[in-house]
């Protein structure tokens, strides 16, 4: 027969005693003097690390809690040498004329532009 609606049924659990063997006795662990060696603890934030390590930590820290103005954060980060050597190359081109050249510039015909005036 089943139980009526909005009775919950009573679920009757036996519990299940463990066996206790009599030969070996359960004594807890002692870490006093003369005792267990103590469980391994993390001391990962104790060690004494290298002074690159140590600064590089520091260094990223500092520049999460300062604020910098965008007009000097732009000089915390370089190009490579690679990247640069092609830069300066290339701003080579647009490099203004020296007075010789402009007047070499003017003989032939140039006239010099609003800016140059």
């Amino acid at each position: 027969m089943a139980p009526k609606k909005g009775v919950k049924a009573v679920a009757t659990k036996k519990k299940t005693e463990k066996v206790v063997n009599p030969l070996f006795e359960k004594r807890p662990k002692q870490f006093g003097i003369g005792g267990a060696l103590p469980p391994k603890k993390d001391i990962h934030r104790f060690v004494r690390w290298p002074q690159v390590v140590r600064i590089q930590r520091k260094r990223r820290i500092l520049k999460q809690r300062l604020k910098v103005p965008p007009a000097l954060n732009q000089f915390t980060k370089t190009l490579d040498k690679n990247l640069a050597t092609t830069l300066f190359k290339m701003l080579l081109k647009y490099q203004p004329e020296d007075k010789a050249a402009k007047e070499s510039a003017f003989r032939k015909g140039h006239k010099p532009s609003l800016k140059e005036r």
